[in-house]
């Protein structure tokens, strides 16, 4: 496989879909850059990983868990006390979804 290369017009629609507002200079850049990760990721496929097992982290490592205890909880008014907007019970948030999101 030759050179995979992110177009110009790829980095556009991530970025429409990201809601970022990239100029030209910036959606070149990333799309050389987002080429250069491609054609390395090729490379390590052509590696031999024959009895390697997948990996999670390079270190061994393990969660920090603590036990799962009842506490009391700060309360609606505490909690919405810093709030933009609530109704007394909920947070008030803009809409972001409408009929044709999808969602």
């Amino acid at each position: 496989m030759g050179k995979q290369k992110i177009t110009v017009e790829q980095v556009k629609a991530v970025a429409k879909l990201a809601r970022l507002n990239l100029n030209d200079a910036e959606i070149s850049q990333f799309s050389a850059q987002l080429s250069d990760i491609l054609q390395y990721i090729e490379k390590l496929n052509h590696l031999d990983t024959t009895g390697i097992e997948p990996l999670a982290h390079c270190l061994p490592v393990s969660n920090c868990l603590r036990d799962d205890i009842v506490k009391p909880s700060l309360g609606t008014e505490k909690t919405l006390s810093n709030a933009p907007d609530s109704d007394g019970q909920f947070f008030i948030v803009p809409k972001i979804l409408d009929e044709n999101s999808g969602a």
